[in-house]
């Protein structure tokens, strides 16, 4: 298969079984000045997505063996390849066919027999989208931020950047789904609520990931925003700022989070007597002489940016 130029043309994959609708697709495409992948059956439209990821997909409804409604239930679920639009192509015109197409992923559908003005039309509006997408993602990739796109009605998982995949997998495990379903059941009760909501807080061993509804698009999907806090990162943080010892630091951590001096000798498994007494060390090392003062104290330099 020849090399695809990927800067200069965008590509496009049709997946269908009858020779003339190729044919008649590939000429109708190509001579437009798109790079046209071809595949015959569900199994091989998989391996040429994975390995050439298009812009667009033509994909035909039914075809033998794998149709093409479990080929895009595939692709959806490939994070690779889940971003990638697909145009159902189907002489199935009744809505139950159509809704499945959508249930499946589909992005939108052109009936047989096929019009390759319309088809033209219908792929330079999605490569246009996809493309503004992609760029939208790019950037927050590029700064690092761990965001995803979540339909509230189902909990689908439209897309995600590779960090926003990194903590999801770190505190779901094999258990993501139950993750994500726990943020959607979040998402669910703070967009009935008037007022913004709290962040949803996931612990895990080591720290905590923060969910956090940054706003919704136009098509009502919501732009989820994550970030990970770390239990150690902070209490060194702490520690450093105040010139406290470890024990004390992580006492003014568990404070900062409102926890009774018998709850942090539990947490950290000494008595509560010993709590006290770090407790007196941390009022005279912060000059100051009550918890709320010492916790607002703490959560000011917290706030504060960090120092070259």
């Amino acid at each position: 298969m020849p090399a695809i130029d990927r800067m200069n043309e965008d590509v496009v994959l049709i997946v269908d079984d009858v020779p003339e609708n190729l044919s008649l697709l590939y000429d109708a495409l190509d001579e437009a000045g798109y790079a046209v992948l071809v595949a015959t059956n569900g199994e091989s439209a998989l391996q040429r997505a994975r390995q050439s990821l298009p812009d667009v997909i033509l994909l035909d409804a039914v075809m033998p063996g794998m149709d093409g409604f479990e080929v895009a239930r595939h692709l959806k679920a490939d994070p690779a390849t889940e971003p990638i639009p697909i145009i159902f192509m189907t002489g199935l015109t009744d809505a139950e066919h159509v809704v499945a197409a959508f249930a499946a992923g589909s992005s939108d559908y052109v009936t047989k027999p096929i019009r390759p003005s319309e088809v033209l039309a219908r792929i330079a509006a999605h490569v246009q989208s996809a493309r503004q997408t992609q760029q939208a993602r790019s950037v927050l990739d590029a700064y690092g931020q761990a965001c995803v796109s979540m339909r509230p009605t189902d909990g689908a998982l439209l897309w995600q950047t590779p960090l926003a995949r990194t903590l999801l997998h770190k505190y779901g495990g094999e258990d993501e789904h139950r993750l994500v379903a726990r943020i959607h059941a979040w998402l669910q009760a703070a967009l009935a609520k008037p007022q913004p909501p709290a962040p949803l807080e996931i612990r895990g061993d080591e720290g905590r990931m923060v969910c956090a509804l940054h706003g919704r698009t136009d098509e009502g999907e919501c732009l989820l925003v994550l970030h990970e806090e770390s239990d150690v990162a902070i209490t060194k943080v702490l520690g450093d700022s105040f010139k406290l010892t470890l024990r004390e630091a992580e006492v003014l951590y568990w404070v900062i989070h409102g926890k009774t001096n018998r709850d942090i000798g539990d947490i950290l498994g000494i008595s509560h007597r010993t709590i006290n007494k770090h407790m007196d060390n941390l009022f005279e090392k912060l000059g100051v002489e009550t918890r709320t003062a010492a916790a607002a104290l703490a959560m000011r330099r917290l706030q504060m940016p960090a120092q070259a």
